[in-house]
């Protein structure tokens, strides 16, 4: 039992650490790349619109904006998930595992945006830094929302 305890905390920091490595891949891309990929996301995004709501007055520069903006906070949502998980697999608990993985969610940000001052094209800004944080926040929620709600199905009153 132990052990089985052991590998679900070291496969759980695996997955965090994974998925920051992809942040960083994702940042170090040159402002070019960056375009094209989350240019491909809004065409997609663009398509579904115009079947769904073709009446809708969208420009590509709005699409664009909404898909990067939700990718920024998507993919903190799930950093801060994650770290939450495999604190408490590791044995944090309460307001203190919270604590922590919103912090390391917001260091990392923080070290996101400064990596991309030095990615050719690409800038650091506050105004990300804080829609990461409301992401890690957002994740963090869930994750306690979630867990209450998995403890009381067990103790059965839902």
């Amino acid at each position: 039992m132990y052990f089985q305890k052991r590998m679900l905390a070291v496969v759980s920091w695996g997955l965090v650490v994974s998925w920051m490595a992809l942040i960083f891949l994702l940042s170090a891309q040159h402002a070019e790349q960056s375009a094209n990929l989350s240019g491909g996301i809004t065409e997609l995004v663009n398509e579904v619109v115009e079947r769904v709501a073709p009446q809708t007055d969208l420009h590509i520069e709005q699409i664009s904006y909404f898909v990067r903006k939700n990718a920024h906070f998507f993919a903190y949502l799930l950093l801060a998930l994650l770290t939450l998980n495999a604190l408490r697999r590791s044995g944090v608990r309460g307001r203190k595992s919270a604590a922590l993985a919103f912090g390391i969610s917001v260091l990392y940000a923080i070290s996101d945006e400064v990596h991309q001052l030095f990615v050719p094209g690409r800038s650091g800004q506050v105004s990300d830094v804080l829609l990461d944080s409301v992401g890690a926040l957002t994740g963090i929620g869930l994750y306690v929302l979630l867990s209450q709600r998995r403890r009381k199905r067990k103790m059965g009153q839902i």
